[in-house]
């Protein structure tokens, strides 16, 4: 079993590095871009056959040491 965490900053957090992807893209002529934030995927390989019980694990991993619950945001892939 897989688990694919999504990890981003919350909306109003300031984010220096997609400010700096943003710029970059638009000193190379992609005007159209806005603005960029980043984030980043970590992708879990996991064992077991109870999904449910799985995805908890996983939530309690991020909770605990994945992300930054005061900054970051996070979502879950099970397959």
């Amino acid at each position: 079993m897989k688990a694919r965490i999504h990890v981003y900053l919350k909306p109003g957090v300031l984010d220096p590095q997609g400010a700096a992807v943003a710029g970059a893209l638009h000193n190379m002529g992609y005007n159209e871009v806005e603005a960029a934030r980043q984030g980043k995927l970590i992708e879990l390989d996991l064992t077991g056959d109870n999904a449910d019980a799985a995805k908890a694990r996983v939530d309690e991993m991020c909770a605990k040491l994945l992300s930054n619950p005061v900054i970051e945001s996070y979502s879950i892939e099970m397959s």
